[in-house]
């Protein structure tokens, strides 16, 4: 199978099953559980941890760990559940490739650092896994992005990218009211990762370690490695959050796609000035020169005329917001002030009404269908349908409905504004990853009630 044949088939596969969501054409034997293997038990890989042992569909036949912590934790989970015969996989940073060979699974999870995704994507496929889902993002390279899209090519193989605010509850709402043109014709689109990280701890269910002075080797979870990259690294570091829903509300990848994309960055001064007011100055790490901006700002130009805003905001104090905007001919949504104005259709001309009313009335089906299932369910509810998504599509033998060119081209911002901002803010051009594909690929995410 070529390329343009691997594009056109998983694209049509998945349309089968969204315009038909009762045909089981794709289906495997449902009474047989799927196979899945988790690799990662950090704070992130739990909450799959979580999810996965709740499915009767699911037959969790291995988890890999290196982390002493993180591991206690998993298989405290386990244990709980009654699981404890679970295999587990340690000892050393390729203990996941031992997991591979050795059991075989029909999916891989994978939760672990940004740094180690392409190789485990790449990992699991040559192992002959055909479904792999991977927490954000998919590589730190461009070239790394081409190697999984390549590699995902070549076996046949499904990646999905667990973007799971893409099944946030306003989200998707929102895409239900985009579906039906209450917002006319999309103009401008914004979104991003605003999110006060500066006391980033690890909890381990019973005890939090950290205060969010200290990383590297004197970290814990996430502040083991994730800062290493806010000291190396100048760019939109985590674009996926911001970028993944506003891609399906204006179908990239399936009709449009991203053209150019220019990014700015600020100056460097949160997470020194974090540092000397919980450390004092000097503690060791005040001494550590940050390349991430503060805020990083990215525009993109799309193929069809809309542009879009992100934005990177970890190291300073603000409360969360993704900061979500959604811009038409007829009106517009923003999540910051939880506000909807349509055209002639709100309560008052030129005034903001309440979000949501307008978000329960347009709630989406995925949701109506399964809020009862989200309960306890991390994220708001929205983790369960990622995984839901992940393990119906194994089942059914069909292309998962966020696929590796949207893994891809999403991920590959990160790369690209750090490129740019190298460059003077210099303009630089999108790779099209569905190498030309994209103009004939149809829309699939969300269509139906099921997944």
């Amino acid at each position: 199978m070529n390329r343009k044949e691997f594009v056109r088939t998983t694209g049509m596969a998945a349309a089968a099953v969204a315009v038909l969501p009762g045909m089981k054409v794709f289906a495997r034997n449902n009474a047989a559980k799927v196979k899945i293997a988790l690799i990662g038990t950090g704070e992130r890989g739990r909450n799959h941890l979580d999810l996965l042992l709740r499915r009767e569909d699911v037959e969790l036949v291995a988890i890999c760990e290196v982390e002493p912590r993180a591991l206690a934790s998993a298989k405290q989970m386990l244990a709980k559940a009654g699981r404890s015969s679970v295999e587990v996989f340690t000892g050393d940073n390729y203990a996941w490739k031992k997991l591979l060979d050795q059991k075989k699974p029909d999916g891989v999870v994978i939760a672990t650092p940004w740094e180690w995704h392409k190789e485990m994507i790449i990992g699991s496929i040559e192992s002959g896994v055909k479904y792999v889902g991977s927490e954000v993002i998919i590589g730190i390279t461009l070239e790394d992005h081409w190697d999984v899209v390549k590699a995902a090519e070549k076996h046949k193989a499904h990646v999905m990218m667990l973007e799971n605010v893409c099944y946030r509850r306003d989200v998707m709402a929102v895409l239900n009211m985009v579906r039906q043109g209450l917002f006319g014709e999309l103009i401008h689109l914004q979104g991003g990762y605003q999110h006060d990280l500066r006391e980033v701890k690890f909890n381990d269910g019973v005890n939090v370690y950290g205060h969010g002075v200290e990383f590297g080797e004197k970290g814990f979870s996430e502040a083991h490695w994730r800062t290493e990259h806010s000291v190396h690294r100048n760019g939109d570091l985590y674009p996926t959050h911001g970028v993944g829903p506003v891609a399906n509300y204006i179908n990239i990848n399936r009709g449009n796609r991203f053209h150019s994309l220019c990014s700015f960055s600020s100056k460097a001064r949160g997470l020194h000035n974090h540092i000397v007011k919980q450390g004092g100055e000097n503690h060791p790490n005040a001494k550590v020169n940050f390349k991430l901006g503060d805020v990083v700002t990215t525009s993109i130009n799309c193929v069809n005329g809309e542009t879009i805003l992100l934005q990177h905001d970890t190291n300073l104090p603000r409360p969360y917001s993704l900061g979500f905007r959604v811009q038409g001919t007829e009106g517009l949504w923003m999540d910051v002030n939880k506000s909807i104005y349509i055209q002639e259709k709100s309560a008052k001309a030129h005034q903001w009404d309440d979000a949501k009313d307008w978000l329960d009335k347009y709630d989406h089906p995925l949701w109506k269908r399964w809020s009862k299932d989200t309960a306890g369910a991390g994220h708001g509810g929205m983790d369960f349908f990622v995984i839901h998504a992940f393990i119906e599509s194994i089942k059914r033998g069909t292309a998962t409905p966020l696929d590796v060119y949207d893994a891809a081209t999403w991920s590959a911002i990160t790369p690209l504004s750090e490129r740019s901002i190298e460059l003077g803010n210099q303009t630089v051009e999108f790779p099209d990853f569905t190498g030309g594909q994209w103009m004939y690929r149809k829309p699939v995410f969300a269509l139906t009630d099921e997944y």
